[in-house]
């Protein structure tokens, strides 16, 4: 069950925007835009997904959706306005994802599995986390997921200083761990195969150098050739999450 206050939230209808050429109907009135605010915001990840940010434009998507550039103005006023968004229409399904991890015996337990429910939506998705609670005003589910996070950290018993650490801290390693494992192919086949090559290529030429110089890169140079960014990812939250346990004195 969704802990009280932090169900998944979507906010939508047209915008009142002035009329633009060729947009008024016989009595002078502006016609209404053909889409819903859920349709220009599905689309609007579906192309972030697809090419990044840079390919997401009013033009592109007034394309995909069948209508003119217009019609986006019903209902963003903004490329900004409509990645922010976007990124929590996104935050809407970790929100649904992560409504067990709430009240569970253990209250570290829950916030790993936020944490890794959030690393996976982040990880796939680069543009994702440099629009995580960028504004709230646009972005309650974003708020709620902090908050979600949050009230499984108060469960410790800590001062106000110690969970806003402890969640900011949970918080920057999810986000800049993702982002940074979403700037490289993560995917299967060809993607996943020209990242295996290129921590081969890594691994070889940290195996010929001078091991007296780099010790410790010879010390874990194998791991290294076959580790999972996943896994990885994994054992850091851990090492993070075991101090949050001794802070809480569990």
């Amino acid at each position: 069950m969704a802990d009280a206050g932090t169900t998944p939230t979507t906010r939508g209808g047209p915008r009142a925007r002035p009329a633009k050429a060729g947009t008024t109907g016989t009595a002078g009135t502006r016609r209404r835009a053909s889409h819903s605010m859920e349709a220009v915001v599905s689309e609007a990840v579906v192309l972030l997904d697809e090419a990044g940010e840079a390919a997401l434009t009013f033009r592109a998507l007034a394309a995909r959706l069948g209508g003119g550039v217009g019609s986006i103005y019903w209902y963003v006023s903004s490329k900004d306005e409509l990645v922010d968004r976007a990124a929590d229409h996104v935050l809407a399904g970790v929100l649904a994802a992560t409504e067990g991890a709430t009240g569970g015996a253990d209250p570290v337990d829950d916030v790993r599995a936020i944490a890794v429910t959030f690393f996976d939506a982040v990880a796939a998705r680069p543009w994702l986390g440099a629009y995580f609670l960028r504004d709230s005003g646009l972005q309650p589910n974003a708020l709620l997921l902090y908050e979600r996070l949050g009230r499984q950290v108060m469960r410790l018993d800590l001062t106000p200083r110690q969970c806003f650490h402890a969640v900011s801290a949970v918080m920057g390693y999810v986000i800049g761990t993702a982002a940074d494992l979403g700037r490289h192919p993560q995917a299967g086949g060809a993607e996943q195969a020209e990242r295996d090559g290129n921590v081969a290529e890594f691994a070889d030429e940290w195996r010929a150098l001078d091991p007296e110089t780099f010790p410790f890169v010879h010390h874990i140079v194998e791991e290294f050739a076959v580790h999972q960014d996943a896994e990885q990812f994994r054992a850091g939250l851990d090492l993070l999450l075991t101090g949050l346990r001794l802070q809480a004195g569990r």
